[in-house]
């Protein structure tokens, strides 16, 4: 009776522990929930520059087309605003719409997939209480046949979503566990930086293994890389998410600065730690002295000799990047240095290209110009692989193709062809199976 007295007792403490977990106030619940939406980086798809929060209409460039973000806003004509939490949940992790058709996986809900009943209450009381209606439609998606038939994606998801909430793992700390939940399901590291199959599904055995996005290339996160050279320790990685730069010499650019603007530099400095703590438990102090060698100056009458001597590639570095970034990379007046910046150790040029090309622009301090304009293909992969080479010691290369191909937006995806050859071949199977059919009922 006692032991029964007992069990009753002590399930009715976890009960109301249980109850006491959740945010007692509507309020505390939304504002929790507009952390998450912060985390999640919803807004930087959701939001068009000059159009009111989550109202939709960003174009999303993918290989298949162009995808229009929809309205999040709680608008009942034009947003989520009839949905229900049941509804809102399966958009999130399974990626179905109220209307029950699917949503393309440009939406993350194959990482979204993690995350907790609790969080998912959160981010709904949010965005139906926290966010302003915009009674507006954005530009509908139109991709091209076979894709614009979006029953397509249910057989997809049968092949590669995964729709099992976050397990946190026992033998982990609750500060690696934070971190897993954040990287593998709201922060969703892994759209970016897992390589992809020919149907754009992530390759799980190659998890965080370093990605071409198109243009951008987003490289390899994984432990055993970060801890080679240029070595990071989770302070670096912590800072980094925080302000773009970290003591190795890394800077942010592309796509990855634009999460940190948006989404990193926002997140508490505690599960920016947890991060870190994920992605690199053992963290080991970058204790290696870095000596910057600077070029042998020229003095005059060898002036006009020693430029005569200079490659394509260092004459344009010299007239277009020298002023911000020194003659051999050692930066100037706080400007960062190129000499062991982590990006010149990277198996691709793509990043120092695009940088060249489209400048590299954070919300907060100093930004670099683009050169689209006034650099051509041959000019911008000369002044590439000068960098690459002669100030990073790579012998990775750009050739002016490529270049061409990163100022076009990237290579185009053979499924569109593979598809529609597929689909033809199976109509001619169907035709010669009806044919078949036909001529043995005659006979």
């Amino acid at each position: 009776m006692v032991k029964h007295w007992k069990s009753l007792f002590a399930a009715g403490v976890l009960a109301v522990t249980s109850v006491q977990a959740h945010p007692a106030d509507q309020s505390e619940l939304i504002k929790r929930g507009e952390y998450l939406a912060i985390a999640g980086d919803c807004g930087a798809c959701h939001t068009e520059e000059g159009k009111a929060p989550f109202s939709g209409g960003h174009a999303i460039t993918s290989p298949l087309g162009t995808i229009f973000s929809t309205n999040i806003t709680p608008s009942k004509s034009a947003g989520i605003g009839n949905y229900s939490e049941a509804q809102f949940a399966a958009a999130l992790r399974k990626g179905i719409r109220g209307d029950g058709s699917q949503l393309y996986p440009a939406m993350p809900y194959t990482a979204y997939a993690r995350l907790t009943d609790e969080d998912v209450a959160a981010l709904y009381a949010y965005f139906m209480h926290g966010v302003q209606p915009v009674d507006a439609k954005p530009e509908a998606t139109a991709l091209p046949f076979p894709f614009n038939l979006r029953f397509s994606m249910a057989a997809w998801n049968l092949l590669f979503a995964d729709s099992k909430v976050y397990q946190p793992d026992a033998t982990q700390t609750d500060e690696w566990n934070r971190g897993a939940y954040l990287v593998q399901g709201l922060t969703h590291c892994s759209t970016c930086h897992t390589p992809r199959n020919i149907l754009m599904a992530e390759q799980q055995k190659k998890n965080l293994q370093g990605a071409s996005l198109g243009t951008w290339y987003a490289p390899d996160i994984t432990a055993a890389t970060l801890q080679g050279e240029p070595r990071w320790t989770q302070k670096m990685l912590a800072d980094y998410l925080a302000t773009g730069h970290a003591d190795n010499g890394a800077t942010a650019g592309g796509p990855m600065l634009e999460a940190i603007d948006k989404s990193f530099s926002r997140m508490t400095p505690e599960d920016l730690q947890a991060i870190a703590t994920y992605l690199l438990p053992a963290d080991r102090a970058a204790n290696k002295s870095v000596t910057v060698k600077g070029l042998t100056p020229v003095q005059g009458n060898d002036i006009p000799q020693a430029l005569a001597g200079l490659s394509e590639g260092e004459q344009l570095y010299r007239d277009n990047c020298a002023s911000c970034h020194n003659l051999s990379g050692q930066g100037l007046n706080g400007l960062p240095a190129l000499q062991h910046h982590p990006v010149l150790a990277k198996p691709t040029a793509d990043n120092v290209a695009m940088a060249i090309l489209q400048g590299v622009w954070p919300e907060k301090g100093q930004g670099m110009i683009g050169f689209s304009s006034s650099l051509n293909d041959q000019q911008i992969a000369a002044v590439t692989n000068y960098v690459m080479q002669d100030i990073g010691h790579s012998q990775v290369q750009i050739s002016a193709e490529r270049v061409k191909t990163l100022r076009a937006g990237g290579e185009t995806s053979p499924l569109m062809l593979l598809s529609r050859i597929g689909m033809a071949a199976a109509g001619v199977a169907l035709i010669l199976a009806l044919l078949w059919l036909r001529k043995k009922r005659r006979a």
